[in-house]
């Protein structure tokens, strides 16, 4: 994976921690799929999972939006620090309680992680539930 940063254009928001770019220059635009690094977002029918959409969609969609790809994840899309305008996806997203900082990556994200214990110091987003569910627990009851 090429480490140099794409400019894009965010066509579509498909959850909170997943959209869609067109890179590269008119005539051989590139769709891609893009997970944004670091964080997991509710899923669409988990509780915030429209939110986290929402908010993900106010912040990028139709924008431009610099990628970083990190990685391939087992779904084939591309893994990516993600820049939307000035403000990045990821910090966005924890910041607003719209997002878990992913565990398995937390410790080379520690801003995310201070941005989490904030949001959920102030109940903000999904920290206002009394028993938030994290998106991987629930995908594992709702996968069985």
């Amino acid at each position: 994976m090429p480490v140099s940063a794409l400019l894009c254009l965010v066509v579509a928001i498909s959850d909170g921690d997943t959209l869609t770019a067109r890179c590269g220059t008119p005539g051989a635009y590139q769709q891609v799929k893009v997970r944004i690094a670091a964080i997991d977002a509710p899923e669409r029918k988990q509780a915030f999972g429209q939110r986290a959409r929402q908010h993900l969609a106010q912040l990028c969609f139709r924008q431009r939006a610099t990628l970083r790809p990190l990685s391939q994840d087992a779904y084939g899309r591309t893994v990516a620090n993600v820049r939307c305008g000035a403000a990045d996806a990821a910090s966005a997203q924890v910041g607003a309680g719209m997002a878990w900082v992913y565990t398995p990556y937390a410790s080379e994200h520690p801003h995310l992680v201070r941005l989490q214990q904030q949001a959920r110091a102030s109940s903000k987003g999904l920290w206002a539930q009394p028993r938030p569910l994290a998106p991987w627990s629930y995908r594992e009851r709702h996968q069985r």
